[in-house]
């Protein structure tokens, strides 16, 4: 099993979220802003394989894919696909390892649609495996540590957007709005403003539903959190 070297064009909705990401970037140190912009390819590159696969079995079998080939960046160069190969270019001079990442598979693996509810072990297990991983890894480019709770709790309020039962999206956003107002009650440092500046704007997102990625007030939100770690 193998995937495409190059990703398709995603869709609008997807383009403005990646458009917002970038201005997150912005706010991290030029040394770092490389890595960070890939990590969070990956984790698009992750999310496309649910978003596009409607056979679980297909799903595990392109999910393992990636899990080998993340731990063969450590080992072997990497194959002629775009996402890992800028993994390899900016993220593992960073101090970051393949078999650091290979654990988000994990997390969208907890997602694969078996035909049970998605409880929240389920959702536990995929933010701490997918938003913790990411952001932690994140963080190592920019020099801090004890990142991975903030990234359990962007990854469950993305995830609570998405959700199509409605029960389950109230009670997960509750929950994700509770832990990142929690998480982002101290002052950001400066140096991770960026990454911090992502889990902002997974809580404007359940603030203000009607306020899509590219609404000006994101943006102002953003900026603000930027210049004050506020």
């Amino acid at each position: 099993m193998t995937e495409a070297s190059a990703a398709a064009t995603p869709p609008p909705a997807i383009e403005a979220v990646m458009r917002e990401q970038a201005l997150a970037v912005g706010y991290a140190p030029a040394s770092a802003r490389d890595g960070f912009a890939a990590l969070l390819d990956l984790d698009h590159q992750l999310a496309s394989i649910l978003q596009s696969t409607t056979e679980p079995m297909v799903g595990q079998m392109r999910l393992t894919w990636w899990y080998e080939a993340l731990e063969k960046l450590d080992r072997e160069p990497a194959p002629a696909h775009p996402v890992l190969q800028r993994l390899a270019a900016s993220v593992l001079p960073g101090g970051v390892r393949g078999a650091d990442l290979a654990p988000m598979i994990e997390g969208w693996e907890a997602l694969l649609d078996d035909g049970e509810p998605l409880d929240d072990e389920r959702t536990t297990r995929h933010a701490d495996a997918r938003g913790g991983v990411l952001f932690a890894s994140i963080g190592r480019l920019l020099g801090q540590s004890g990142m991975a709770s903030l990234g359990a709790a962007w990854a469950k309020a993305d995830l609570a957007q998405h959700v199509s039962d409605e029960a389950t999206r109230s009670r997960s956003g509750a929950v994700a709005v509770s832990e990142l107002d929690q998480a982002l009650a101290p002052k950001s440092p400066k140096p991770v403003r960026g990454l911090s500046g992502l889990a902002v704007l997974a809580r404007e997102s359940l603030r203000h539903p009607d306020r899509l990625p590219g609404h000006p007030m994101r943006a102002t939100r953003l900026a603000w959190h930027g210049f004050t770690g506020r």
